[in-house]
């Protein structure tokens, strides 16, 4: 028998509210996603003004991010011709994302979910999926 730590709604919707305030702190609308360990959803968030394409990029970066159990942007360092995993983007019906904007939950050591970020620049997207892990983390 398996015992699995997942996140809550309520705690889905604490990720979201953290990259939230720095969205609105940058100026950058986002779409923020936030999925269980298996990268099924549980919250979503289209701030306005948010991208009608960076919906399903951020559902796929915090999908990538809790399957994977690691940040997008280290698949973006590795998928490029020439590397072993060039190509996985192509994998899991093209829903791994090596955008930077997706980083996994991480309670005591186990992956409990992913936080997926899109509509500014990777680096903006990245900063806030950071900023909702922080706010997650006083909580705890």
């Amino acid at each position: 028998m398996l015992t699995i730590k997942r996140l809550s709604l309520a705690e889905a919707e604490i990720l979201i509210e953290g990259a939230m305030k720095q969205s609105e702190k940058i100026g950058v609308p986002m779409c923020i996603s936030v999925v269980d360990e298996s990268g099924t959803p549980i919250a979503f968030k289209r701030m306005d003004g948010g991208k009608v394409t960076s919906a399903t990029i951020a559902l796929d970066k915090a999908f990538t991010a809790a399957a994977a159990k690691k940040a997008t942007h280290a698949y973006n360092e590795v998928n490029v011709p020439g590397k072993l995993a060039f190509g996985i983007h192509t994998e899991v019906g093209g829903r791994i994302s090596s955008v930077g904007g997706g980083l996994p939950v991480i309670v005591d050591g186990d992956v409990v979910g992913g936080i997926g970020v899109s509509s500014g620049t990777p680096d903006q997207d990245m900063e806030c999926a950071q900023a909702g892990i922080d706010h997650f983390m006083a909580t705890l």
